[in-house]
């Protein structure tokens, strides 16, 4: 008799505690996001900025964060930054491998975009973002060719030691992914730092990682954690066999690069709210190609299995 009512009292305490639980308010961080722009291929770079900072002004989220493949730190593209820089609020860069195109340092783009360094980490409210350079110099004999994609050993000592020192909940940013073909070479090393870190919390500590370069539009979840890949803002490459004008000869004469790329008729990102009580909403933009889609001329797909896709979708995630 004593054990049953024991049980009972539990299961009265246990009701107690979740209705407090329900009750007790929820807090949410927003944020604006955007990725691979790509200024230095596209002739209408500042006006896709434009059209984010604008609206990203109306709805004043927490911050606002670019995953890469920005800008290079020409002094022509002043104008470009500029529009960023004109959020009314906090903002925040990732380094993209095509940043340094020309011969530039991470350090000078860093300088040029007067963000807070290669990699580093802020906290808004009870959450812990941290943000990663995956464009170090990968040391094996027998790396894949091709830009630098790995996370170096004093990166790595960082990201521990960071992850230690909160107790927060953590979102991450790269360029590269933290998985994937195209991701980062040492992808799996990586995650598993974050799934350590769970297990030694007991809990979700690390909820998601957001990253642009891949030009898709898809989410995956590993050991527990999302992967959520944001899409370009300007368009998919397509590459020199799949060369054609969705624009004007004059455009494609000073911008020679777009004729490798299957453009998006209007810019997309995305505004991200996380709330406290385990959702990630990801509102994002619709648009449409500039002429022939990929399939119209005949590209095969992807090799990583991604369809091509000229938006963002809405999606809900539980944590």
């Amino acid at each position: 008799m004593n054990n049953v009512c024991k049980i009972i009292r539990n299961l009265i305490l246990l009701v107690i505690l979740l209705q407090l639980l329900s009750c007790s308010p929820e807090e949410y961080v927003q944020f604006g996001i955007i990725s691979d722009v790509h200024q230095d291929i596209m002739h209408d770079g500042e006006e896709r900025l434009g059209r984010f900072i604008e609206e990203m002004n109306t709805v004043q989220p927490d911050f606002i964060i670019q995953l890469g493949d920005f800008c290079r730190p020409y002094t022509y593209n002043e104008d470009f930054l500029d529009i960023y820089n004109d959020f009314q609020g906090s903002l925040y860069h990732v380094i993209g491998n095509h940043d340094m195109d020309g011969g530039f340092s991470r350090d000078s783009v860093v300088s040029f975009w007067a963000s807070k360094g290669r990699y580093y980490s802020f906290d808004q409210y009870d959450f812990h973002f941290i943000v990663l350079d995956g464009n170090d110099f990968n040391p094996a004999p027998d790396k894949p060719s091709g830009y630098n994609k790995y996370i170096g050993a004093d990166q790595v000592e960082w990201l521990k030691t960071d992850l230690e020192s909160t107790e927060n909940r953590c979102i991450l940013f790269s360029h590269q992914a933290l998985r994937g073909e195209f991701g980062i070479d040492n992808a799996q090393s990586i995650r598993q730092i974050l799934e350590d870190a769970n297990e030694r919390a007991g809990s979700k500590k690390v909820i998601a990682s957001f990253n642009g370069h891949n030009h898709a539009d898809t989410v995956f979840q590993i050991n527990g954690i999302y992967y959520i890949e944001i899409n370009s803002s300007s368009y998919d490459w397509l590459g020199g066999d799949y060369t054609h004008q969705s624009y004007s000869k004059e455009v494609h004469d000073q911008y020679p690069y777009i004729q490798y790329t299957a453009p998006y008729d209007q810019p997309v990102w995305a505004l991200v709210e996380i709330g406290s009580k385990g959702t990630i909403l990801i509102k994002g933009k619709d648009s449409m190609w500039v002429g022939p889609d990929p399939k119209e001329l005949g590209h095969p797909g992807r090799k990583d299995g991604i369809g091509f896709s000229s938006r963002i979708r809405d999606t809900m995630l539980i944590f």
